[in-house]
């Protein structure tokens, strides 16, 4: 098997979390070397890869083909650019940039050099969204009418971080919007139509800590929506069409798992609680009858399974940097709609 030796700038949450596990996780890929400030800490949970201060050291090491970047927001595109200048192979970790012309540019790059460029869409591997996917691919519920899908929290705490400081690409529109709207567009493509009220609820906050989004897909609407200030969570996914409806609460366990320093890969990895199985209800006649789904086990690994086919084998991203680039796309005429309070028509 070909060895596929990866280069991680970062090492914070997305880094240490979301890729170093997972990379390792992938016969193929070798996590050689880390861009980090903090060194002690990638050495004790990577002893075999190299740390080292910059992302210069990094590029230029010939025996690096993936680079990926894990840093905060406002350095993807940069250090995109700089990675496939210098002939390697990209992952981005989402939001792929802060603004969509940024992503026509880097896409034009890695096609002109011939190099792979996705984007870390790992949530179109979580277990509850595989489980709709597949509802929707076999039709169960008809032709369907309304989506819907949250992320509620309950932060009330606005904390020193980038992600909530007052900069380009902060805040949970770019953060967990991001997510909704990649799974959305996954499903059904760019929308006709987006209306959003895109805003700060909490005493003291500096970036978007609420939003909620309407696609409008003709007679369908697709509503994503995510809040900071929701004590007791609704349903993670509601989906209703002329045959049936679907409701599912809970998280997906992955994002728990590798907090807690787990691999991907075990007989257990990503599978749900039966409490928390959706629920899928029927018209039987004139009798509506409900059953439980069990939940298609999610799988993380399976993004960097695919990054390595397609770096080895020529085979497609498992993200295509085009539909990255649709996802900031929405996010741009979210804001357009919010700000101007109206209806964007985009297509």
């Amino acid at each position: 098997m070909k060895q596929v030796n990866v280069g991680l700038i970062g090492y914070g949450l997305s880094g240490q979390v979301f890729h170093a596990p997972v990379i390792r996780a992938v016969p193929g890929l070798k996590l050689a070397k880390v861009v980090s400030s903090r060194p002690e800490k990638v050495r004790a949970d990577l002893p075999e890869a190299e740390v080292v201060a910059s992302v210069d050291d990094l590029l230029s090491d010939d025996q690096i083909e993936l680079v990926v970047v894990a840093a905060p927001n406002t350095s993807h595109y940069p250090y995109a650019k700089q990675a496939l200048l210098a002939g390697k192979h990209v992952v981005v970790e989402k939001p792929f940039v802060i603004r969509s012309s940024e992503a026509e540019e880097l896409i034009r790059l890695a096609e002109s050099r011939g190099r792979v460029l996705s984007v870390y869409h790992n949530r179109r591997w979580d277990n509850d969204f595989l489980t709709v996917k597949h509802l929707l691919q076999t039709g169960a519920l008809g032709e369907v009418f309304l989506y819907e899908a949250h992320y509620d929290r309950y932060r009330p705490e606005v904390t020193d971080r980038w992600r909530e400081r007052d900069l380009p690409g902060s805040g949970i529109l770019y953060d967990l919007g991001s997510h909704l709207i990649d799974q959305a567009l996954h499903l059904f493509g760019l929308p006709q139509t987006v209306m959003a009220d895109v805003g700060a609820q909490r005493p003291g906050a500096r970036a978007t800590d609420f939003f909620h989004i309407v696609l409008g897909y003709g007679a369908l609407r697709v509503i994503l929506h995510a809040g900071s200030l929701v004590r007791q969570p609704g349903p993670r996914f509601m989906i209703h069409g002329d045959k049936g409806s679907f409701i599912k609460y809970g998280l997906d366990p992955q994002e728990d798992a590798l907090r807690a320093g787990q691999i991907p890969g075990g007989p257990e990895w990503g599978r749900d609680r039966k409490e928390t199985y959706g629920q899928l209800t029927l018209s039987v006649g004139e009798l509506n009858v409900s059953s439980s789904v069990e939940t298609i086990p999610g799988a993380y690994q399976t993004y960097y399974q695919q990054m390595y086919e397609a770096i080895v084998s020529d085979t497609p991203a498992p993200v295509s940097p085009v539909d990255a680039m649709n996802v900031i796309r929405v996010i741009e005429w979210a804001e357009q709609s919010s700000r101007e309070q109206r209806v964007i028509s985009v297509r």
